[in-house]
C-alpha cells in the first residue's frame, strides 16, 4: 500500500468514499481539502464506456472554458505573410516560419501550444516526432491547423483546452485553479461536460459515463452523482 503524507491524511479524514456530489458541492469540497503551498489545478477525470482501440470510439475535442484555466498560454504561430501579421495582431507570443521550425529542431520548447496554417503543414509535419510525444503537434480537429489564425490565437489565449481519451478510456482535463470561485469552477465544468457528452461515439455501446471525479493536484477526489449528468 503506498504511503501518504500527513497533510493528505488530514484532508481525507472523515471522507465518505461512497458519497456522490453535485458539481457545486464537489468543487466546494475540493477547495476545502486543498493543502498545497501553491495554487493547485482543479482537474476532472471522466471514465468513459468506450474502447479507444477502435478508431470510431476515440473521444477527443476542444472547448473554450468561460473562465479560462488560470494560466496564460504561450502561443507559437508558424505562418507566413498576412497570416503571420494576423497572428501578431491577435496576440501570439511567437510568430515565424522556417526560423521557428529550426529553433524547435534545435531543442527550443518555450511555448504551450502551436498553431499553423494548412500551407505550412508540409514543413511542420516533419516536427511530428518532436511535437507529437509532447502533445504539441497541430491538428485540424483541434483547430490548430487553420487559416483563421486570429481566431485560433484568441481562443487559445481565452482558455481553450484540448482533451483526448487515453488507452484505457479515461479523459483528464483541467477546469481552473483552487483560487477560482466555486461558481467559476462549476461553470467551466459544465462547459466541458456538455462537449464530452456531445462527443459520445455512435458505435459506443452500454453506459457512456461510468464515473466523474473532481480533484485538485495534491488533494483527494470527489465523485459526482452520475444520475445528474447522464
Amino acid at each position: 500500500m503506498p504511503k501518504v503524507g500527513k497533510k493528505y491524511r488530514k484532508a481525507t479524514e472523515g471522507l465518505d468514499i461512497a458519497a456522490r456530489y453535485t458539481i457545486d458541492d464537489a468543487v466546494a469540497r475540493v477547495k476545502e481539502a486543498a493543502y498545497a503551498a501553491f495554487d493547485e489545478s482543479v482537474d476532472v477525470a471522466f471514465r468513459l464506456g468506450v474502447d479507444p482501440r477502435h478508431a470510431d470510439q476515440v473521444v477527443r475535442g476542444t472547448v473554450v472554458l468561460p473562465h479560462g484555466i488560470g494560466k496564460s498560454l504561450r502561443v507559437l504561430v508558424i505562418a507566413q505573410g498576412e497570416k503571420a501579421a494576423e497572428a501578431q495582431e491577435a496576440g501570439a507570443d511567437f510568430v515565424g516560419a522556417q526560423d521557428m521550425i529550426e529553433k524547435i529542431n534545435g531543442g527550443w520548447f518555450e511555448f504551450d501550444t502551436v498553431v499553423t496554417t494548412p500551407d505550412m503543414m508540409g514543413q511542420v509535419g516533419k516536427l511530428g516526432r518532436i511535437l507529437g510525444p509532447r502533445g504539441l503537434m497541430p491538428n485540424p480537429k483541434s483547430g490548430t491547423v487553420t487559416f483563421e489564425i486570429g481566431r485560433a490565437v484568441k481562443e487559445a489565449k481565452a482558455g481553450k483546452i484540448e482533451f483526448r481519451v487515453d488507452k484505457v478510456g479515461n479523459v483528464h482535463a483541467p477546469i481552473g485553479k483552487v483560487s477560482f470561485t466555486k461558481e467559476k469552477l462549476a461553470d467551466n465544468f459544465r462547459a466541458l461536460m456538455e462537449i464530452i457528452a456531445r462527443a459520445k461515439p455512435s458505435s459506443a455501446k452500454g453506459v457512456y459515463l461510468r464515473s466523474i471525479t473532481v480533484s485538485s493536484t495534491m488533494g483527494p477526489g470527489f465523485k459526482l452523482d452520475l444520475n445528474l449528468y447522464r
